[in-house]
């Protein structure tokens, strides 16, 4: 299969008034990618009152309900995702049509001016870094990031939390989908072996291996590297340092400089794993189908011969 040429997407701009404001283009293009799209809560704490911030807090209402980083804001993984087909084939996990988007945005207080904060509550990391590439697909990227360690780690700094449900004021958003940045079955097929791409499982290794059936398939995409998405954090989900993650990497076969193409099981896992490649400086793809699209299209996988033999 193949698909022609897609042209490639510069890194995701830095969000340097976040960071370090006045920055110059210069300065901005040179920032450390880390420090770009994932923050300190001592950070958050210097900026919690900027008027034009939105944070956004990830995970279930209940516990949103009982405590949360003061001026947050609810949202889930559903509220920015397209509905879920009533078919039994249907893929389980989409991005939403952009003014459906657009709309849900809007309607959390997200405006062309605001700067977006987003965390994880009580839950785990990846419905958050799930909302993170949504919003990067939107185009908003660029003055969008992540609390490390979510709010348990805010609550370890001893930074107080709050019942209050903030008032939302509803302005006008406009996005601009970054539509290369989520790529479909055909792309995956021609660009799993290319050089200058790596193709990525975020799922366990057992998944990847074929010692556990997934989707209806044993095995992983061929050409397809391993790097679990549950190795980018450490046992506080705090990312793990540049050095390991650089490790990780390397061993699932993606070198500095290279596109990284990820899957999991429905497109939620592997979001956590771009979002650690985004931290190196690797530009990253998302196949949104994941390894569910490609079991469903009853394409070629592969096991290790140990697992196979389990």
């Amino acid at each position: 299969m193949h698909l022609s040429h897609v042209l490639r997407i510069a890194p995701s701009a830095a969000v340097c008034f976040l960071i370090c404001s006045g920055c110059t283009p210069e300065e901005s293009r040179s920032a450390d990618p880390r420090t770009e799209i994932l923050v300190s809560v001592e950070w958050l704490a210097e900026h919690l009152d900027d008027p034009d911030l939105v944070i956004l807090h990830v995970g279930d209402s209940a516990d949103y309900a009982a405590e949360h980083i003061p001026g947050a804001h609810h949202i889930t993984r559903e509220q920015l995702s397209r509905p879920r087909s009533d078919d039994a084939d249907g893929l389980v996990l989409e991005m939403p049509e952009p003014e459906d988007l657009e709309q849900s945005l809007e309607n959390i207080g997200i405006s062309d001016d605001s700067r977006i904060l987003v965390y994880w509550g009580s839950e785990w990391v990846t419905p958050a870094t799930r909302i993170v590439l949504t919003l990067d697909w939107a185009g908003l990227g660029d003055r969008t990031v992540l609390l490390d360690g979510g709010i348990e780690a805010w609550k370890r700094a001893e930074y107080s939390v709050t019942d209050v449900v903030p008032a939302t004021t509803q302005r006008r958003l406009t996005i601009n989908p970054r539509s290369a940045l989520i790529v479909d079955v055909e792309f995956v097929a021609e660009y799993s072996d290319r050089p200058g791409y790596a193709l990525i499982d975020a799922r366990s290794h057992e998944y990847f291996s074929g010692a556990r059936e997934g989707r209806g398939k044993t095995g992983h995409i061929p050409g397809a590297g391993s790097a679990h998405w549950m190795e980018m954090v450490d046992d506080s989900l705090m990312f793990t340092s540049a050095e390991e993650l650089e490790r990780v990497f390397r061993a699932a076969g993606a070198e500095p400089g290279d596109t990284v193409i990820a899957y999991c099981h429905i497109g939620q896992y592997a979001t956590a794993t771009l979002f650690a490649a985004r931290t190196l400086g690797h530009e990253v793809r998302l196949y949104d189908g994941s390894f569910q699209d490609w079991a469903a299209r009853d394409l070629p996988v592969l096991a290790d011969s140990a697992a196979s033999n389990m």
